[in-house]
């Protein structure tokens, strides 16, 4: 009767008998020979987008998109938004809190003051912006051909390469707040009612927009780098050498890419929000007890509109302000 033998006591020397059959074999391929058959298959895959279906998905990305920037520009008007004069930090209202969480320029303080300055609509929606391709399997962008290709929103890049109109006027408009509609005339004169209907109608072009851009995110690539906030809109990121710039001057290397995500190419811009029971003005004290909201959403908050439940975690609507709930924890 023979011994039944586990897979890993099997004869050694014809398993290494066959890596180095493998090794020797994969050394005769002819790579001059095997490239033209890559290209021919990038070139062949070129074919199948865009993808119809994914048509008019990027449409109304493009709709909301213009939307959301209309009603934000019109919310603008009525309520105030305060931006850090060092650092990206933002608060919608009048006044801003006394929060210690300036980093200052470059992140070279920690645990400040912030010092409050009037914001503006990029302050609320952060401008994203990435090489415009003629092709999406185009060659790699060089570095020296970085001044040769126009910067366009890579939400819109998006789009375009989903299919959508060239001749649609998100396809040019940059996100640049010169660029940006100036809503409705008269902002100041408005109703609650009508404050709460064109807040409710951009709370949902925000949400429509990062849904959108979520489905086209599953079909068309994009990339982000590691270590900065540069975006490309395609199955390989370009190669122009300008990670660091904005934190370190004197080091200008090539981005290291991974796969962008939602956040990436639509920011939230997370922001400290005020509810009904807290201060007038944030008090660093209490910081832990206040909640926070993407910024879109506070402003449209601000209307009076219902925000949807999905928030309610991060902006503890349910939850004490820092002195109440001091005393009642003392009681307890």
């Amino acid at each position: 009767m023979a011994l039944w033998k586990r897979p890993w006591q099997n004869d050694f020397g014809h398993f290494i008998g066959f890596l180095i059959h493998a090794r020797l074999y994969s050394s005769k391929v002819d790579l001059s020979k095997l490239r033209p058959m890559i290209l021919k298959r990038i070139e062949s895959r070129a074919k199948e987008y865009p993808v119809r279906s994914m048509v008019p998905v990027a449409q109304e990305v493009l709709k909301a998109r213009s939307v959301l920037f209309h009603g934000v520009s019109t919310l603008l008007k009525v309520f105030p938004v305060m931006a850090c004069k060092f650092c990206p930090e933002v608060y919608i209202g009048e006044k801003g809190h006394l929060i210690q969480t300036c980093h200052g320029y470059k992140r070279r303080a920690k645990n400040r003051v912030h010092e409050w300055i009037s914001g503006g609509v990029n302050d609320i929606l952060v401008p994203v912006e990435t090489f415009h391709l003629q092709n999406m399997f185009q060659d790699v962008i060089k570095h020296h051909q970085r001044f040769d290709f126009d910067r366009v929103p890579a939400v819109v890049e998006l789009c375009l390469q989903a299919g959508a109109y060239p001749n649609d006027e998100n396809l040019h408009s940059s996100s640049t707040i010169e660029h940006v509609p100036a809503g409705i005339e008269g902002a100041d004169s408005l109703s609650p009612h009508e404050l709460m209907m064109v807040a409710n109608r951009t709370l949902k072009a925000w949400e429509m927009l990062r849904s959108g851009v979520l489905k086209l995110l599953l079909v068309y690539p994009a990339k982000v780098c590691k270590y900065c906030s540069e975006v490309h809109v395609g199955p390989s990121g370009h190669k122009a050498r300008l990670c660091g710039v904005f934190k370190y001057e004197s080091w200008r290397g090539g981005h290291f890419w991974k796969k962008a995500e939602v956040d990436d190419l639509v920011p939230p811009k997370i922001v400290w929000r005020r509810r009904p029971q807290d201060p007038p003005v944030l008090l660093d004290a209490h910081r832990d007890f206040y909640g926070h909201a993407p910024a879109v959403v506070d402003l449209c908050a601000q209307a009076g509109i219902i925000v949807p439940t999905k928030y309610n975690c991060a902006m503890k609507v349910q939850g004490l302000s820092g002195p109440v709930q001091l005393k009642v924890w003392s009681r307890i």
